[in-house]
């Protein structure tokens, strides 16, 4: 018997988590790459990439944490 509800087709706390930060780092990431420090030069904001980047990577880290709580899809 299942103790947690069942999820169906990646409906689950999980992937929702780990799929809205996801979407959230590669926003962040994307504004670093069109906004640089200086508006005169054309270069890239390297420290908003990297927020963008761990963003990403917190959301890959919550979904496994999710999912070994049991709010993942099985």
């Amino acid at each position: 018997m299942h103790s947690h509800p069942k999820y169906h087709h990646g409906r689950s706390p999980a992937a929702w988590a780990g799929v809205l930060l996801g979407l959230v780092g590669f926003v962040v990431g994307s504004i670093g790459f069109l906004v640089g420090p200086d508006p005169e030069a054309i270069d890239p904001n390297w420290l908003v990439i990297g927020i963008g980047a761990a963003i990403v990577v917190a959301g890959m880290i919550a979904t496994v944490v999710l999912r070994a709580v049991g709010l993942g899809n099985d």
